[in-house]
């Protein structure tokens, strides 16, 4: 099992910015494709935006044009970068990520993104 941390979370208003890191814990893990999915409370876990291996980029329509997925390879490290954040976008996120050195995909403890005035 890999440990993934998520970090970035906070509380911001409408209109603000928030980016979110996921690494894994412990040791060096190069992540191979990765997900960010978030869950807020009474909803089910959903799909925000992923990137494959071969850096393609997929997102949820309601967050297309407002939030960029991305991976720093020198850094071991993925991000979720949110802007023009609404309250509607209030959720526990986390990532979800398949290292290369390893077989299977592996979950963060999750991040809180509050979005208030």
């Amino acid at each position: 099992q890999v440990q993934v941390v998520e970090s970035g979370g906070g509380m911001v208003q409408p209109g603000g910015s928030l980016r979110l890191s996921c690494a894994a814990s412990g040791r060096t893990y190069s992540i191979y494709a990765m997900g960010w999915y978030r869950q807020a409370p009474g909803k089910q876990r959903e799909l925000v935006a992923a990137i494959t291996s071969g850096g393609i980029t997929n997102y949820a329509d309601f967050v297309k044009g407002r939030f960029t997925i991305s991976r720093d390879n020198a850094k071991n490290t993925g991000y979720l970068q949110m802007n023009s954040l609404k309250p509607e976008d209030t959720a526990v996120y986390y990532c979800n990520v398949k290292f290369k050195e390893v077989s299977f995909w592996s979950w963060g403890q999750g991040t809180q993104v509050t979005v208030s005035s």
